[in-house]
């Protein structure tokens, strides 16, 4: 490589800029000569459009400044990464991240992890919803936290739909049209490709299937089948936003956006989970799933129970009662003042729920 003034047709090399900061240029800008400048840019670039979005946290707060530069050099080679910084009361201080889809975010995860040696944190996937508050300005979310409060007034909310097309041998089309109308899919047309194989033409929710569509219809057709998509539209949806509460203290990494019919088994499936890999305090811990003030599921983590009365050989039962009375009242004392420490495992099992 040689230093020269001039890159004619063909040739590869580099310049050396003034750009202070990689966000001050992208991929696809055109670079044209400040005394005879182009008119126009160069035609042909657009844009990725991030359409999966996931908050990615490092598992130590040491690590949030490499993490910072670890997803900036990422994003030179990778156009379609973004990123902005956010806060979780529950995970500390992270990034709120953009991906093309899913593999796309598994395959970012990873490369943090192999490439950086960076322990991380991503929290489920969502998508862009549309919402607005009685039919008045429009709002763009992707993240369950920036769900507007239902007292506000009327909430109308849009979420991206996708046409996609399965095809798969005939004997496991009942399983594939099975799997769709759970993921609340819409029949389109089914058509025969040859006498093994069918085509199958749904419409289907985008948040149905960034989660677990993938992998469950893989499992269904033993591997046979194949899958391909493209976004169709924004349609009004009948969803709602669940919140998740530990010891009474909503844990907003735990919140999530869901289908009004889904919530109840959702919500209850992430209790379940939780109870089983929080540990046993001294006083019970209540974990519950809430659609705005309103209890749907719950699940207790019993407290550990000392035999206060293991040294009363005998004697009068009015001993041994005062003795659990003071207990009882010990662990209210307890529960009303103690936090619950939700170990880092926790969120990783809410993550494989679907697996």
């Amino acid at each position: 490589m040689k230093s020269t003034d001039i890159l004619s047709s063909g040739s590869v090399g580099y310049i050396i800029t003034g750009v202070k900061t990689i966000h001050d240029t992208r991929v696809g800008d055109t670079i044209t000569s400040a005394k005879n400048p182009a008119l126009f840019p160069l035609a042909g670039f657009k844009p990725a459009q991030s359409m999966v979005f996931a908050g990615v946290y490092p598992l130590f707060t040491d690590d949030y400044e490499e993490l910072r530069e670890a997803l900036e050099k990422l994003q030179l080679n990778d156009a379609s990464l973004t990123f902005v910084p956010e806060t979780s009361i529950a995970l500390g201080f992270g990034f709120r991240c953009g991906f093309l889809g899913l593999l796309h975010m598994e395959i970012i995860v990873e490369r943090l992890r192999r490439e950086y040696n960076i322990d991380l944190i991503s929290t489920t996937p969502s998508v862009k919803y549309k919402v607005s508050i009685d039919n008045q300005e429009e709002k763009v979310i992707d993240n369950p936290c920036e769900f507007p409060d239902p007292s506000r007034g009327k909430i109308t909310i849009q979420e991206p739909y996708i046409r996609g097309k399965v095809i798969v041998p005939k004997e496991y089309v009942g399983n594939v049209m099975e799997l769709c109308q759970e993921k609340r899919g819409i029949f389109i047309s089914m058509d025969y490709l040859d006498e093994t194989r069918s085509m199958l033409s749904y419409e289907l929710p985008l948040a149905e299937i960034v989660i677990d569509f993938y992998d469950k219809l893989k499992s269904r057709t033993k591997g046979y089948a194949s899958f391909e998509y493209e976004l169709s539209d924004y349609r009004v949806s009948n969803l709602v936003k669940v919140d998740i509460l530990v010891s009474g203290k909503p844990v907003d990494a735990f919140s999530f956006i869901a289908h009004n019919d889904n919530a109840f088994h959702r919500g209850k499936a992430i209790c379940q989970k939780l109870s089983e890999v929080i540990p046993r305090q001294q006083f019970e811990i209540p974990i519950q799933a809430a659609l705005g003030s309103k209890i749907i599921a719950r699940e207790t983590i019993k407290a550990y129970r000392k035999n206060v009365i293991a040294k009363c050989y005998g004697g009068d039962i009015t001993r041994k009662k005062k003795l659990l009375e003071k207990q009882k009242e010990g662990k209210k004392r307890m529960k009303s003042i103690g936090n619950v420490e939700i170990p880092q495992e926790a969120f990783v099992s809410v993550l494989k729920l679907n697996d």
